[in-house]
């Protein structure tokens, strides 16, 4: 027998949940060719995992990479976790689809401090044109959602409404071209502009052409008001029949659960991806700014911060750091209070001047509101959650970003398995790549066997960890080193081969 790459000697962990076994894994070409004891085979390449586990590549079901997955660093953050898909088009604002210089300007401008800037696209720009300039420029495959946001301003602009008729068609029409272009579902950002002036019945019938695919939704409300913002995500799907996803599902486990657990009693189709931190991310505009003021409208919120007083919530100024600020970088890793201290002004007059300075750029890691002593623990309890997948809502912009882009696949395959017991590493397969490539419909992936593309990383069960911490949020995680993805490997070593055999996934 001959493989082009051939795996020796470690335990597969095939994603299906069994236990582990000593087998050999033979790749020819971009697919797993064979699984077993293949002694006596030859191989191009020679990958020894004794004492290693061998396991389908982790599939990130909401990541920020739209446009720093080109990044090598970025690249390296996710290998070094065995990750080798960003599911992207989060949160209902990306690039695409985008059919005038406005929109694309929009999309690209309010999520600065989240998805950065795209290093070649400019302007209009289609989703299939999207995806092809993701396929194979990279060491990652990408899967695609269509944002909502994106979609409502091409056609409403900055609308505080609902939509007519016609506006509504129009937008089913993105919808419609978006899928046949190769979109794996759609998203939604509740709480960001302009997707929050949408009501239930305007998603609900963009919602209604997804067949099998899922609605992803960063939902109106977690925490204390998830009953309401689930309340709406189950509604949707009663109306549309859609499966739906929720992003960073976080909170009090015994308040997320039961409703997640709840509208799956009742037949609908619903998981949920989440990361092990007690911390989020996000943009300040979204944290900060008053409701009344037209976030949607970049340049009437900076004229009205500018003439009007604002009546900041000071109880959120302890909870802010900043994560990216262009022009005054020397806040980044900063509190907010400590860096107002520091410029010698009050917090409010702060944050303002660096909501205007950076044209409503900034980024900041937010401590969630207390979640009591027990917080830890529903972290826990929530990733044993059967509908649960992982998602590390990794954001990659900014001098001093949230953690979680280098760390949290790790910290669920080294702290959650490791030091906790909440899954075994079979467990972990399942969780982290064979329920997401069924999630997204992302066909032969997500596990290790004959005929499977060969998306396969290679780990030490002993060694696997995250490094990165608020204080040092870049650290490289430990105990992934080698990786392939389409049968390429992109990490040998522990470090990147600058092969980029990425595919952009069509479901």
């Amino acid at each position: 027998m001959a493989f082009d790459v051939l795996i020796r000697g470690g335990w597969v962990l095939d994603g299906t949940g069994a236990p582990a076994y000593r087998a050999d894994v033979g790749v020819i070409g971009d697919r797993i060719a064979a699984v077993g004891r293949l002694d006596g085979a030859e191989a191009a390449i020679l990958i020894d995992a004794a004492g290693r586990r061998v396991m389908p590549g982790l599939i990130d079901c909401h990541a920020h990479g739209d446009a720093l997955v080109f990044d090598r660093g970025v690249q390296l953050a996710a290998l070094r976790q065995g990750v080798t898909t960003f599911v992207l088009g989060q949160d209902g604002l990306s690039y695409a689809p985008a059919s005038t210089p406005e929109t694309f300007a929009y999309a690209t401008r309010y999520f600065a401090a989240v998805n950065g800037t795209h290093p070649s696209a400019d302007g209009p720009l289609g989703v299939g044109e999207l995806l092809a300039g993701y396929d194979r420029a990279t060491a990652l495959n990408t899967a695609y959602l269509l944002p909502h946001g994106t979609i409502r301003y091409d056609v409403m602009g900055a609308a505080e409404r609902a939509a007519t008729s016609g506006e509504l068609a129009a937008m089913l029409a993105h919808v419609e071209r978006g899928l046949s272009e190769g979109a794996a579902g759609l998203s939604t950002g509740l709480e960001y502009a302009p997707g929050r002036y949408a009501d239930a019945a305007e998603i609900a019938a963009l919602c209604a052409p997804l067949g099998a695919l899922p609605y992803v939704t960063h939902m109106r409300g977690y925490g204390a008001q998830a009953t309401e913002g689930m309340a709406e995500v189950t509604d949707i799907a009663r109306r549309s029949g859609a499966a739906v996803h929720v992003s960073h599902y976080h909170g009090p486990a015994a308040t997320l659960l039961p409703l997640v657990d709840e509208a799956r009693l009742e037949g609908l189709d619903v998981t949920f991806d989440t990361y092990p931190y007690l911390r989020g991310s996000t943009i300040l505009a979204m944290v900060a700014l008053p409701a009344w003021l037209p976030a949607a409208d970049t340049d009437r919120t900076l004229e009205l911060l500018e003439s009007h007083p604002v009546e900041w919530d000071e109880s959120l100024w302890p909870r802010i750091t900043f994560s990216h600020v262009p022009g005054t970088e020397w806040a980044e890793g900063l509190s907010l209070p400590a860096a107002a201290a520091e410029a010698g002004v009050e917090p409010g007059e702060f944050c303002r001047g660096i909501l205007i300075d950076t044209r409503l750029e900034a980024g900041c890691v937010l401590a969630r509101p207390d979640e009591g002593p027990r917080a830890e623990e529903s972290v826990r309890t929530i990733l044993r959650h059967p509908g649960h997948t992982g998602g590390s809502d990794g954001i990659y912009v900014g001098g001093h970003p949230h953690p979680r882009g280098h760390g949290a696949f790790a910290r669920m395959l080294g702290h959650h398995v490791r030091e906790t017991g909440d899954w075994t590493l079979e467990q972990a397969a399942v969780h982290l790549a064979s329920h997401p490539a069924r999630r997204f419909g992302l066909g032969a992936r997500g596990l290790i066997r004959p005929g499977q593309a060969a998306d396969v990383i290679v780990l030490d069960p002993e060694t696997v960890a995250d490094r990165a911490t608020y204080a040092d949020p870049r650290v490289l995680a430990t105990g992934v080193d080698d990786v392939l993805v389409s049968g390429v490997p992109v990490l040998s070593g522990g470090r990147l081969t600058g092969a980029t055999p990425g595919r952009a996934l069509r479901p």
